[in-house]
């Protein structure tokens, strides 16, 4: 830490005091500097003396744009890390909070201006704060200047992480959504951060259950984007937008039919679906910067997931050639893409020209999918249930142990 005055032993609050107002009065002459310096340090003792802390931060910060404009780094650092001190001598949590709200809002003015710096302060001040919510207003101020000084890459990691602080600071609806429409904003212009973007931007759409259909209104952009964005992934074979509110509001809109209509093909239906609509909605194709051909590959492997979810466990090759509209040799490619993208575990019988799958992805997992589950551990439940009954049978009436496994396993 830089010693910022020539006296070692001074107390750190008053060598601050001192430094920021030598800072402030540095272009006057000495006849005026010394005693408005020597004011400034008088009044700032006084604060400090009477325990009236909040005040001795406002005072400190009077001159923060100087300091921030003036001082060296190192100093800088040392001077911020003082006044965010104070916070832990306030004697109330709405003053600590008051403390801490304006210093972040001199932090966030001239947000270019060394905004990593600012970014390290303010973090140092979000850790010196014991209530949640409080710490919810620093991370806000933080987020904020890492995106008008251009350093997102610097708050990314936070982001990712974003879940867990929102549960610690327990806030409401609205602000959630504010949090994570911003996240996607960011993490969307962050490389390789595409996938998490989409995911707040599903939390952000999904938060909306519940409203009124006006407030839903407010995310309907949104909601075409997410379509968009789904649709133009070459990776993502499953979501449940179409169960959200603002997304199914798009159905009756005059504008935004088609999107929803899209959207709806690729998760219930196959690729005749697709190109029956590419041939009436070219122009809506365009318009949202889809590429026909790479609309076409997603559809045929997400139409093979569908086969895969609804058939008896074998697909003969001739259903595969003719859902995905390829020709014969063209088959065994399109299950060995849909292996590789994790969408089927499958396993081809040449010989009988089908293919076998024993686990499938699928595209919705709502409530119908849901019901199938419940169903299917039901069915496991009442088998465990019956080996059970089998075995205690086979014990009372005296069966080895070695037959009691026979019988189970029969």
């Amino acid at each position: 830490m830089t010693t910022l005055v020539e006296t070692s032993d001074e107390e750190p609050t008053m060598a601050v005091a001192r430094t920021i107002a030598e800072l402030a009065w540095s272009q006057g002459g000495a006849d005026i500097a010394e005693p408005a310096v020597a004011q400034y340090v008088s009044e700032a003792e006084a604060l400090l003396v009477s325990g009236r802390f909040s005040d001795l931060a406002s005072l400190l910060l009077t001159s923060a744009d100087v300091v921030l404009a003036n001082a060296p780094e190192k100093d800088l650092e040392c001077i911020f890390t003082v006044i965010c001190n104070l916070v832990n001598k306030a004697q109330s949590p709405d003053e600590a909070l008051e403390m801490a709200d304006q210093i972040g809002n001199k932090l966030i003015v001239q947000p270019i201006d060394k905004p990593a710096l600012r970014l390290k302060i303010l973090f140092h001040l979000y850790n010196m704060l014991a209530t949640p919510y409080g710490r919810f207003v620093i991370f806000k101020r933080a987020l904020k200047l890492a995106i008008l000084g251009k350093v997102t890459e610097l708050i990314v990691p936070s982001l990712k992480r974003l879940d867990t602080f929102i549960k610690e600071w327990n806030i409401g609806n609205s602000e959630k959504r504010e949090l994570y429409l911003t996240a996607t904003n960011v993490l969307k212009e962050t490389k390789g951060s595409g996938k998490e973007s989409f995911v707040f931007l599903v939390k952000y759409l999904a938060s909306f259950a519940g409203e009124d259909a006006a407030t839903a209104s407010e995310a309907k952009e949104d909601a075409v984007r997410a379509i968009i964005e789904f649709v133009k992934a070459p990776d993502m074979f499953q979501c449940d937008l179409l169960e959200m509110l603002p997304v199914r509001q798009l159905e009756r809109d005059a504008k935004y039919a088609p999107v929803y209509r899209l959207l709806e093909i690729f998760l219930t239906s196959q690729l005749d679906a697709y190109l029956e609509f590419q041939n009436s909605n070219s122009a809506t194709i365009k318009t949202y910067g889809l590429v026909h051909e790479e609309a076409m590959t997603k559809m045929r492997l997400m139409s093979l997931a569908g086969l895969a979810s609804k058939g008896s466990g074998e697909i003969p090759y001739s259903v595969v050639r003719e859902t995905l509209k390829v020709a014969d040799d063209e088959v065994e490619y399109w299950i060995v893409r849909a292996i590789g993208s994790k969408l089927v575990e499958a396993k081809m019988d040449q010989m009988r020209q089908v293919v076998v799958i024993s686990r499938c992805t699928e595209r919705v997992f709502g409530a119908p999918q849901w019901r199938e589950l419940r169903n299917k551990l039901a069915g496991w439940k009442e088998n465990i249930s019956s080996v059970e009954r089998i075995l205690e049978s086979a014990k009372q009436s005296g069966v080895p142990q070695g037959l009691q496994a026979a019988v189970a396993a029969h």
